[in-house]
């Protein structure tokens, strides 16, 4: 993930980053390459944010994605939904829904990993 902007992270605050798409029977893998804007940041509760997702063989035209937090005993609850729109997408909902979805499931195991394992570091004696 690359900035592309100075100061705190705000409404307007642009990004741009990169994901692995999986390959579809439709699509070949892909590394997505995205430049997203922020749209909406609430202090530790939510992040919205959209752009569009181009990729070999792969184009989505405007994703938004939400990501809220919440404080739960022992934690924090963390609830993540995205869209995705374009004529790739349209043209082949199910696959794209299916795409979506592993997705998401992905980047949460992967934040839920992390976070246990800074935990762990967090709570070692010295």
């Amino acid at each position: 993930m690359k900035r592309l902007d100075p100061g705190p992270l705000r409404k307007g605050s642009r990004f741009r980053w990169t994901t692995p798409a999986p390959a579809t029977p439709t699509t070949p893998a892909t590394t997505l390459n995205i430049t997203s804007t922020v749209h909406q940041l609430k202090r530790d509760s939510c992040i919205r944010w959209s752009g569009p997702a181009i990729g070999e063989g792969l184009r989505i035209d405007e994703g938004v994605h939400v990501w809220t937090f919440t404080k739960v005993r022992g934690g924090v609850q963390v609830h993540t939904e995205e869209t995705w729109t374009g004529d790739q997408v349209e043209a082949d909902i199910p696959t794209a829904t299916e795409a979506l979805g592993q997705g998401l499931e992905a980047w949460l195991s992967n934040l839920k990993t992390t976070a246990e394992t800074a935990n762990r570091h967090d709570r070692q004696p010295l």
